[in-house]
This record gives structure tokens, sequence and C-alpha cells, in this order.
């Protein structure tokens, strides 16, 4: 491989690392169609595809993956995710299977796979979010959260979609549930927080603030939310508050 397309793909991994995915493709291809010694670069080129909706062209290109390298972890993953988005549930079971078969004991494998796979749901959301496509962005929420229902984090998030999308059963839901098998979660207790406060239950958003501030007193979004909520409750104006030092201004977290 000459030094041109070496330093393509130096760029395209760069690109595609900072997930600036329109500038990674071109520059990938044009690796992929002068070589085909590097299997990353085609998984690159099957996530990229995968992000744009393209089902069929991304799951091409993560098989080619692993035609090079069949025990590519990543390739499988993806793989798995795209074949299941395209409805071939059997092929992605039997993938996890031989997947699986690899992992060693299969308690640990299962909890891995699970995790990444999890995970690329998560990314995914996040990049339909980004777009407004906030009906796909909860579906892949979904996903991950049905695949690992004990991560405080997506369940969170999912929470955090729902609430945008002015479903506050389901936003509670998954804020309570995210508190109770994770109370040491704050972020979960935070946007729990801010669901009552939205919803004029000032009680209730006060003792979740309050919780947070306890574990965490340097939290400026549970100070600033609290400040309100007792405010509100006591029919007084809001009043301000110098931020501390260190917080950028002492912003909420949104």
């Amino acid at each position: 491989m000459d030094d041109h397309i070496k330093q393509l793909l130096l760029l395209g991994r760069e690109h595609y690392g900072k997930r600036e995915y329109d500038k990674a493709e071109p520059l990938l291809r044009e690796v992929a169609k002068h070589t085909d010694r590097y299997a990353d670069v085609f998984d690159m080129l099957g996530v990229i595809a995968h992000s744009a909706g393209n089902f069929v062209l991304a799951r091409d290109w993560f098989e080619r993956a692993l035609v090079l390298n069949p025990n590519y972890t990543e390739a499988q993953l993806n793989l798995m995710v795209t074949l299941n988005d395209l409805g071939n549930y059997d092929e992605a079971r039997k993938l996890y299977g031989s997947l699986r078969r690899r992992g060693g004991q299969r308690a640990a494998a299962d909890d891995f796979v699970k995790g990444r796979i999890a995970n690329m749901h998560a990314e995914i959301s996040q990049a339909y979010s980004d777009v407004g496509m906030q009906v796909e962005a909860i579906q892949e929420l979904e996903k991950a959260v049905a695949l690992c229902p004990s991560f405080p984090d997506l369940r969170t998030r999912l929470g955090v979609q729902y609430r945008d999308a002015g479903d506050r059963v389901r936003a509670l839901e998954q804020f309570e549930r995210a508190k109770r098998e994770n109370p040491e979660y704050l972020q979960a207790r935070l946007m729990l927080g801010v669901l009552h406060l939205s919803a004029g239950e000032h009680e209730p958003a006060e003792r979740e603030f309050a919780a947070v501030l306890e574990r965490d007193p340097e939290n400026t979004g549970a100070r600033m939310y609290l400040r309100i909520a007792r405010a509100h409750k006591a029919g007084e104006p809001v009043s301000s508050e110098p931020a501390p030092a260190g917080s950028a201004g002492g912003r909420a977290p949104s």
C-alpha cells in the first residue's frame, strides 16, 4: 500500500473517530478500492451505512470485514444489530450463538455481548435524536434497555426521550426504576426531580434534589432546581445565586 493510501486511511479513521461520517466515508471507500487488508475499514463503512439507514449496504460491509477476520467481535456485533434491523432474526441468533460459543463462559459472554449491543443501540439513538427523529431514537433506546435493563444510564436516557415526547407516565417509570435499581446514579434522581418540578409537584421534586445534593453537594443543577422548587412552593420569586467558581456559569445540565 502506497503512502497516499496510508494517508487516506489515517484521515478516514480520524474523521470516523470524531463521528464526521460525511468526511470519513469517501476516504474509507477509496482505501477499500485499493486494498482489502484492513477489516476495520469495512466495519467503519458498515457503521456509516447503518447510521444512514442503509441496512442492506451495512450488512454487505460487515460481511466483508468478517471475510477478512472471522473473529472480529465488533463487526460481528454490528452485523447482528443490522440483521435484526433487516428482520433477519434467525441469522442474527445464529451469529450470536457462534459468538457466544467462542466467548468462553456463557454468562460472561452473554453480559459482554448484550452490553456492547445495547451501547450500539444507544449510539444509534443519539444519531437519530441529533437529526430530530425522536420516534426512531426512542425505539433504539427501548432495544438497549430490553437488552440491559439494569443499566441506569440507558433507562435515564430513555426517560428523557419519553419526557421530551410528552409521555410523562413512561418517563416517570424509567426514572423511578433507574433510581430504585441504583440509588447512587444521581442523574436519574435529578431528571426525576425535574419531571416533578415541571408538573408543579414541588415536594417530591424537593426530595429528589435534596437527595442529589446530599451525595454531591457541588451539583449546580440540583442546587438551582431546588431553589426554584422551594420558591414556587412558597409563592416567591426565584432569587439569583452566583455561580460557584469553575461551574461554567452555573448552567444546569439538560
